[in-house]
């Protein structure tokens, strides 16, 4: 649109604390996310460069890259929450009626935020039986595993916050419904 303001569908803050303090927080995940895809490529391009250019071995790089990718997507989660970037379907939403749509918003949400708890609670289950057993990976490097499994319960920590603060927009009317008008 020429001239014209185009609204990104992020979600809404008001002047709500709560809301405000949500949002930086999964913007500060989406750039820590970012950060590590970042680094898992420079990792990626130097073990290029010592296997084929130098002809050395590598040890500890394939493992990085591995959770920093694995890390990233989680930790991510929230960010992409609040830009709404996830796949969403919308067509039953847009077909009902105000009322309805605002009822469906809540309902999704809530079983959303169930199932992020218990992924949550599992995740965390996870890394802290880990973490108390000293866990260590297979390979040479050896790295302590509840170094990137803390990823599991901080990404859907994060992501339940995220969809709580979505929740506490819609019920006070900070946010509409799925972002419709």
């Amino acid at each position: 649109m020429a001239g014209g303001h185009v609204s990104a569908a992020v979600a809404q803050t008001g002047n709500n604390p709560f809301l405000k303090a949500v949002a930086a927080i999964s913007t500060l995940a989406g750039w820590c996310s970012a950060g590590m895809i970042v680094a898992a490529v420079a990792i990626t391009c130097q073990m290029i460069v010592i296997r084929f250019v130098l002809n050395g071995s590598t040890i500890w790089q394939t493992e990085a890259v591995v959770y920093l990718v694995i890390a990233a997507t989680l930790i991510g989660l929230p960010y992409v929450q609040r830009l709404r970037g996830h796949v969403n379907v919308d067509l039953i939403p847009i077909s009902l009626p105000p009322r309805a749509r605002f009822v469906l918003a809540v309902v999704t949400s809530l079983l959303s935020i169930a199932i992020v708890a218990l992924m949550l609670f599992y995740g965390y289950d996870y890394w802290h039986f880990a973490w108390e057993r000293g866990w260590r990976s297979d390979t040479i490097w050896g790295v302590r595993l509840w170094i990137p499994y803390l990823s599991i319960p901080v990404g859907f920590g994060l992501l339940l916050l995220q969809l709580i603060a979505d929740l506490v927009a819609v019920l006070t009317g900070v946010d509409k419904p799925f972002g419709l008008e």
